[in-house]
């Protein structure tokens, strides 16, 4: 190969572009004494007119790799890596020492990632300090975008911190960072914990909010950070000096007589009948599911003890309910703490109900206008089954077809709609 053609850049095709040369084949033409290669000469204002175009058309700026040509110049073959290498190698007339990332960090403040600022800790404290008093919250290496720093992200501070980047040590990360200067909970550095710092918490969030802490419950106040679930979790898994192997809750109900729902104790259809005796005399009523807690029972309530008996849980047969349970051992009828109910009552009821909506009620009507707390759907029990004073064996449909002469076999407000119909020939 001609050296002297190579340094006055005379040989023809590719090779005389001396963007695709190396720099150790430009060190060797240096070391021989040769010229640098000449070519189209260049200057930055017309590569930053360049760029500008680009942004202006991909409204990003170009990086060495980008693909497309720069401009068409007087060879026809710009390309945006041959103009990073004749700023980085001093050509055509430019001078050596830059490259396109730098040269627009220069000239159009484009953030090079490559030639990042230095950054002091005192710096990130200040930001985490505005990050926590604008959200509530300290940063994390998710936290995105840094709103008092342009162009900076938390992603971007803890690869510093963990690398050794950017005048960094290295080996740190956010989190120990904000752990170690702003008191910030760690979760690889929490503080070990005993069962009676638990029972303390507990103790004190019951005399707090009346009731004792679930897994859900929380923040723990005062505790720099602790929730009742890492608590939970750490007992679950024998973690940060507890012994393990139970749940808060199971810890709860063996030390503070707590109720656990994931393992009630048995019950005894004795012990429910007992409950519902008591609840009469002190009431005068009998229980229902709805009638809420049951005094001395240690947190049981009525609706518990119904789904009980309907499910078959606890040690309760099952495919009962309360109200069938005392129908069956106390010979207490549903209903039979509602006031005693006639016939003539009803038919008024009714007759008030076909007068104010030219329907005859049905039992699926809902609440009764006329008689507040009653329905049709239970006066249509009450009459089948016999309760609150009627013989049994009845229905509303019944009683409507013998006393107000409705239609048989047509429902009661069908046949309140089909009196209004005109008569149709056949």
């Amino acid at each position: 190969m001609n050296i002297a053609k190579m340094a006055t850049g005379h040989l023809d095709g590719p090779s005389m572009w001396i963007g695709g040369q190396t720099d150790g084949r430009i060190i060797a033409l240096s070391s021989l004494g040769a010229a640098p290669m000449r070519g189209t000469p260049l200057t930055i204002e017309q590569i930053l007119s360049w760029a500008d175009a680009y942004y202006a058309r991909e409204k990003t700026w170009p990086q060495a790799k980008s693909a497309g040509a720069p401009a068409d110049g007087p060879s026809g073959r710009e390309t945006w890596r041959n103009l990073d290498q004749v700023l980085r190698n001093g050509l055509r007339g430019l001078p050596a020492g830059s490259s396109l990332a730098r040269l627009l960090a220069k000239h159009r403040g484009v953030r090079n990632r490559k030639g990042l600022p230095r950054l002091t800790v005192r710096q990130i404290l200040f930001w985490a300090d505005l990050h926590e008093e604008r959200t509530g919250a300290w940063p994390t290496d998710n936290s995105g975008p840094i709103e008092d720093a342009p162009g900076e992200t938390w992603c971007a501070v803890e690869m510093a911190l963990s690398h050794g980047q950017r005048g960094m040590p290295g080996g740190s990360s956010l989190a120990l960072l904000l752990a170690e200067r702003r008191q910030r909970r760690h979760r690889a550095r929490v503080p070990p914990l005993t069962l009676p710092q638990i029972l303390g918490w507990a103790d004190a969030h019951r005399a707090r909010t009346g009731a004792w802490p679930l897994s859900t419950s929380g923040t723990i106040p005062g505790t720099g950070g602790e929730t009742w679930r890492c608590v939970d979790n750490a007992l679950r898994r024998s973690r940060r000096g507890l012994p393990g192997g139970f749940s808060l809750a199971q810890l709860l109900a063996d030390q503070r007589g707590a109720r656990n729902h994931l393992d009630l104790p048995r019950l005894t259809v004795k012990q429910v009948l007992l409950w519902a005796d008591a609840h009469r005399r002190r009431t005068g009523k009998w229980p229902k599911a709805s009638s809420g807690p049951i005094l001395c029972s240690g947190g049981e309530t009525w609706r518990h003890i119904d789904n009980a008996l309907r499910q078959g849980n606890r040690g309760l047969p099952g495919d009962l309910s309360l109200s069938r349970l005392l129908a069956r051992e106390r010979n207490v009828r549903p209903g039979s703490d509602r006031p005693l109910l006639s016939i003539e009552q009803v038919l008024g009821w009714a007759d008030a109900c076909h007068a104010r909506t030219g329907c005859w009620p049905h039992r699926r009507l809902g609440a009764i206008a006329e008689a507040p707390g009653e329905t049709w759907k239970n006066i249509n029990v009450a009459l089948r089954e016999g309760w609150r004073g009627f013989a049994g064996g009845s229905t509303l449909h019944q009683v409507l077809v013998e006393h107000r002469d409705l239609g048989k076999g047509v429902p009661s407000v069908a046949r309140g709609k089909l009196a209004n119909l005109p008569l149709i020939n056949s």
